[in-house]
């Protein structure tokens, strides 16, 4: 299992789209992608569950992988946000 921060640094923070590339992005490996922010815990894999996070710009979430291909998957997360979702 790994577990790493990553920041929301988008000006908007996670809404509908960057949500859904979030989704999209863990969907593409087996591994099982919990996301945590102030004690919420969601399946990645969800959009509404990643959109309850309600995370804004500067925000640290706690992304929590665990599986064969949990290192991909983490590098994967790590570079859409370190993109902004692709926004800014």
């Amino acid at each position: 299992m790994i577990k790493q921060n990553l920041e929301v640094v988008n000006t908007l923070g996670i809404h509908a789209r960057p949500a859904a590339l979030i989704v999209k992005t863990a969907n593409n490996y087996n591994c099982s992608v919990f996301l945590e922010k102030d004690g919420i815990k969601v399946d990645a894999k969800s959009v509404l569950g990643v959109m309850m996070l309600a995370a804004p710009k500067g925000s640290s979430i706690t992304a929590e992988i665990s599986g064969d291909d949990e290192q991909q998957c983490l590098e994967a997360l790590e570079e859409i946000f370190a993109q902004g979702f692709n926004e800014d």
